[in-house]
């Protein structure tokens, strides 16, 4: 037993990879139209008010508050995602829970931390709109991926894709769940 000691002593320590990071993994296995939980795999649509139902996940959307370019809406009958509903369906994957909830962006980065852009690390959130310490006006969020991109539903006519984290121009901030 002591020889067996001495032998693999010297031998290099097995170190294994870290872990990928889990969000930014689901984010772009959901972008890439693999099957998920209730979804049977395939592109999935940006669809207003999408992915709000009880349970995360591509849902039937609203026409309520709809002020798409696309007529007539086309929420009420196609099942999909809007932006803070696939952030909501890819965090409840990554943690095993619900922890954004059924709210929209103003809701969800109220559940967050603000982190400097410079810290930012993949699957931190990145909400647009105003954020200031008394009010909240969000209306977009996508999965900070790295690099300056993201993975997100960005609007009607569009499917879950990659778009760089400057695609709109009222960028508000990084945010990381603290759960």
């Amino acid at each position: 037993m002591a020889v067996l000691a001495v032998a693999t002593a010297s031998a290099p320590l097995f170190v294994p990879a870290p872990e990928p990071n889990r969000v930014v993994a689901i984010a772009l296995a959901i972008e890439s139209g693999q099957k998920h939980g209730r979804w049977k795999g395939g592109e999935i649509p940006y669809v207003w008010g999408g992915g709000h139902a009880e349970r995360p996940g591509p849902s039937l959307g609203t026409c309520l508050g709809y002020r798409g370019s696309v007529r007539p809406c086309p929420a009420a009958t196609t099942r999909g995602l809007d932006c803070s509903g696939f952030a909501r369906w890819v965090y409840q994957l990554a943690f095993n829970k619900d922890v954004l909830g059924r709210g929209n962006t103003n809701d969800h980065v109220r559940r967050m931390r603000r982190v400097p852009a410079a810290k930012a690390k993949p699957g931190d959130l990145v909400f647009y709109g105003k954020i200031r310490k008394r009010t909240v006006k969000t209306h977009h969020v996508g999965v900070y991926i790295g690099d300056g991109k993201m993975v997100n539903a960005l609007r009607t006519g569009t499917t879950i894709r990659t778009d760089h984290v400057t695609a709109l121009p009222d960028l508000a901030g990084y945010y990381r769940y603290q759960g």
